[in-house]
């Protein structure tokens, strides 16, 4: 396996496929990116040859996030550009093959979710995460409301939605949204012996189990993301997420008036 999926390239290292993508500077989500990394994915799912995937990305962001201000950013002209984003999401959560995530740096918003995707994630010390959306009067999407109680519980899920800190790497790891710390430069190695660890195993047991594990999980993205999207449609209206923006693009506190 050695390919091209726009901003996602492929390869396979013995029955691992590693999938990187690149979209500088700080690798925002868009509609595009998230297909071609389920794109990718789902060829991992076709080739009998790969048991298993390591996700990870270029530069000192994970994932940004979803670009929310800019004319040409998700959303840029109303919603229409976050219902297919959440199209390509559910698919990412409907591959069969267990995922590796390497988290190197900041995984925000719509980065945390795209690392939630992941059956397990690895991360260097730089590493954060941040479910920032209520900074920006928004209300969180790409599944997260799901993925991320199911993973750390509902009362951190909770503390990370509703004050929109940012949960560094050892603190991550506590909670178990991270399953190993490692240094910079051992991340991507640490990442690939994990998913080979995985790969060792007979397939067909591995996916059945995995499968087990995650139910209908695609299923229930699917719901959530549709719940997300309505609450989010008639937030994208109000004064305080026109703030929000503002003062996120500005570096400052927003001046928030419930309205």
């Amino acid at each position: 396996m050695q390919a091209q999926y726009g901003d996602v390239s492929a390869r396979t290292e013995g029955h691992v496929a590693v999938l990187e993508f690149n979209r500088p500077p700080t690798n925002f989500v868009s509609v595009e990116l998230v297909r071609a990394l389920a794109d990718a994915l789902h060829a991992a799912d076709d080739d009998k040859g790969v048991r298993a995937s390591v996700v990870c990305s270029a530069g000192k962001a994970f994932c940004a996030g979803a670009d929310l201000a800019s004319p040409t950013g998700v959303g840029g002209s109303g919603m229409q550009g976050i219902n297919p984003l959440y199209h390509e999401a559910v698919r990412l959560f409907s591959v069969k093959k267990p995922i590796v995530m390497a988290v190197q740096g900041a995984a925000v918003g719509a980065g945390l979710g795209l690392a939630l995707v992941g059956d397990f994630r690895i991360a260097a010390p730089e590493a954060r995460f941040v479910s920032n959306f209520v900074k920006l009067g928004f209300h969180p999407g790409f599944g997260i409301t799901h993925t991320l109680p199911r993973v750390v519980g509902e009362q951190k899920a909770l503390l990370m939605c509703l004050t929109g800190r940012r949960v560094k790497a050892e603190e991550a790891l506590a909670w178990g949204l991270v399953d190993e710390v490692v240094p910079l430069e051992d991340l991507r190695p640490a990442a690939l012996r994990l998913a080979q660890e995985i790969a060792e195993n007979a397939p067909l047991a591995v996916q059945a189990t995995r499968k087990t594990f995650r139910a209908d999980l695609a299923a229930a993205v699917k719901a959530q993301t549709d719940h997300e999207l309505v609450e989010q449609t008639w937030l994208r209206e109000t004064k305080d997420f026109a703030e929000g923006v503002r003062s996120v693009n500005e570096r400052r506190p927003g001046n928030f008036v419930g309205a």
